[in-house]
């Protein structure tokens, strides 16, 4: 199995690898979402990206999403980024998360981000649009 995922992924040599939530229980949540075509966006802190020395995503790129433990879960195209204050993020791009309405995603976003560095409404956010290409086994 290992050998045919390894084949798949060269057919993405320039592909960024990127790992969803801060935990293995939220990222097979949020993997599952997106397998089963709820979860179309993601967001992250500006400033996360730029303490880890990580590119913003730009739209075109290819990325492989990977299980908790590393392992390579699906590939993914982003086909848009905008960056705004976690205030400003619409309603229309929160539901595109996948993860309930807008009141749940800015509980669950405030909370996340609380854990993960601090959160305040002028929070700069980077929200991501992408497409599953596939999942791999």
């Amino acid at each position: 199995m290992q050998d045919a995922v390894a084949e798949r992924l060269r057919h993405y040599p320039d592909a960024v690898r990127t790992r969803f939530g801060d935990g293995p229980e939220l990222s097979a949540r949020l993997l599952d979402l997106i397998r089963q075509g709820k979860k179309t966006g993601t967001c992250g802190a500006l400033a996360h990206y730029e303490a880890d020395g990580e590119p913003v995503p730009s739209k075109g790129d290819i990325v492989i999403a990977e299980n908790w433990d590393g392992t390579p879960a699906l590939v993914y195209e982003v086909t848009g980024v905008h960056i705004c204050r976690f205030d400003e993020v619409t309603e229309a791009f929160a539901l595109t998360e996948g993860e309930g309405d807008y009141d749940d995603w800015k509980r669950g976003h405030i909370d996340y981000f609380t854990r993960n560095g601090g959160y305040s409404p002028d929070l700069q956010i980077v929200c991501e649009s992408f497409r599953v290409i596939e999942v791999l086994p």
